[in-house]
């Protein structure tokens, strides 16, 4: 199992520590060389504009896309961002899931919060603690994205084919269910469900 984490900006590192404890060993993403024989890709938190330049200055952009063509991808806060096809105020990166997205949604980084959440698709059904920092509010979910976890009526996990994408940032618990899933996701063993 290959499993590559964009690593320009943001909370790679917490992603990759996590894998570990699991016997991935995750790769670092800064080319598109990198991008070769991955399973999959994890675009991580961080600042989604940081991100977007560094991968031009990179010649990451068109390759990003054309991996998650095709390829699981899991989008986490900034990382959704990025997948996102619509985005409020600004033009979208990636464009690869069909949701529109506000940024920063939920305030500032003084106003970061955990939340318990029911997250379908995992056999253990604790819930599962949400860490919300700077998130982004997905205020559109297309017909063919399928909503695995909400807070209040926000979705805040989402699952559409082979891209994943979650406004919290499940690196930053101990709780490794939701790298589990995406490790799944990648080996093909188990898909995650369609909804809750």
């Amino acid at each position: 199992m290959r499993v590559g984490i964009l690593a320009l900006q943001g909370a790679f590192a917490e992603h990759a520590e996590l894998l570990d404890t699991l016997g991935v060993r995750a790769e670092l993403v800064r080319t598109p060389e990198h991008l070769a024989g991955l399973h999959g890709l994890i675009l991580p938190g961080g600042e989604s504009t940081s991100m977007r330049r560094l991968a031009g200055l990179c010649g990451l952009d068109s390759a990003l896309r054309d991996f998650g063509a095709t390829r699981p991808v899991w989008g986490v806060c900034a990382g959704l961002i990025l997948l996102a096809a619509r985005l409020e105020g600004e033009e979208p990166f990636l464009g690869l899931m069909d949701m529109g997205v506000a940024r920063n949604a939920y305030g500032r980084q003084q106003e970061s919060f955990v939340a318990d959440l029911r997250l379908g698709g995992l056999e253990d059904t604790r819930p599962f603690p949400g860490v919300f920092i700077r998130a982004p509010r997905v205020v559109h979910a297309g017909a063919g994205v399928h909503v695995l976890a909400r807070l209040g009526d926000a979705p805040v996990a989402l699952r559409q084919g082979h891209l994943l994408a979650t406004s919290f940032h499940p690196e930053l618990t101990s709780d490794s269910r939701m790298h589990v899933a995406f490790l799944e996701l990648c080996a093909n063993r188990r898909a995650l469900p369609e909804s809750l």
